[in-house]
């Protein structure tokens, strides 16, 4: 059998149903998972909940990315200053 890949979203949607009160059996066959599968995803889920509160951590991509705009409206910036004076001149 093909396992299937369960992306984040889905599995907390899963496991949130039977925080809120379905039947771990309901679930299971609604989604045709086990009940192992279904605890341990609920157990992370429930190990996980303090980090809704943090604040997010920029990727280092994201980082990486802000650093090069910083630059480049700098480089912007210096570029309409030598516009400017070169057109005073020729003015």
């Amino acid at each position: 059998m093909k396992q299937r890949k369960w992306d984040p979203k889905a599995k907390a949607k899963i496991a949130l149903e039977g925080i809120k009160g379905r039947t771990v059996v309901e679930i299971c066959n609604e989604h045709q998972i086990c009940q192992s599968q279904y605890y341990q995803w609920r157990d992370q889920f429930l190990s996980n909940l303090d980090k809704v509160f943090d604040l997010p951590q920029n990727s280092s991509r994201e980082t990486r990315l802000a650093s090069e705009n910083q630059k480049l409206r700098a480089l912007v910036g210096e570029l309409k200053l030598e516009l400017k004076k070169t057109d005073e001149l020729f003015s």
